[in-house]
């Protein structure tokens, strides 16, 4: 690769890092000796370091990476902090319902009860740290199982599992909790 290249890849790398990558993996990576790599990371520093960026290039003795200006801190928080406390959509919230009440549940079975694709939703449930992986369940393919975490506790005023409202039998949820309670009652 070019000089130009390896900016612009070691560019992407930190960026996409996000926490931060060693210098020494760096060099690695784009296969560059210590002289080649300085003046990549002087030209990132020279890039984003002065006043009218809003973010800025650190280097420290272990890591680079980027880092948003503390000057526009507060505007960070404010679209950040209303992303994460935006409301849970309809199915998001039918999704979390099946899991509380069914847990731990694989995405086929939330899908066969809701009757649609249910990975987006059980995605923003994972990233809200609403649901966690529970392991894999012991039947053909080993699915993913899912289940409730503390912070869904916490966020619906819960102690336990067992303060969940009672539900009709006569919803998909409910036909999914009845058929689960009578499958234990059997056993």
């Amino acid at each position: 690769m070019t000089m130009e290249q390896n900016l612009c890849a070691a560019e992407a790398i930190i960026f996409a890092s996000g926490d931060g990558i060693s210098t020494q993996k760096l060099m690695e990576v784009l296969e560059l000796d210590v002289k080649q790599l300085q003046f990549i990371l002087e030209s990132l520093s020279e890039k984003y370091n002065h006043e009218k960026s809003g973010i800025k290039f650190v280097k420290n003795t272990e890591q680079v990476f980027f880092t948003t200006d503390k000057d526009y801190s507060e505007c960070v928080y404010k679209a950040l902090s209303q992303k994460k406390n935006s409301p849970l959509s309809n199915a998001a919230m039918e999704t979390l319902a099946i899991i509380a009440y069914n847990q731990p549940v694989s995405r086929s079975f939330i899908e066969q009860v809701r009757g649609v694709d249910s990975s987006s939703s059980v995605q923003t449930l994972l990233a809200r740290n609403l649901i966690e992986e529970a392991g894999r369940l012991d039947i053909p393919g080993k699915p993913i199982s899912y289940r409730t975490t503390p912070v869904f506790l916490r966020s619906f005023s819960l102690e336990g599992l067992e303060q969940l409202p009672k539900i009709k039998t006569n919803s998909p949820v409910g036909e999914a909790y009845q058929l689960d309670l009578e499958e234990s009652e059997d056993a």
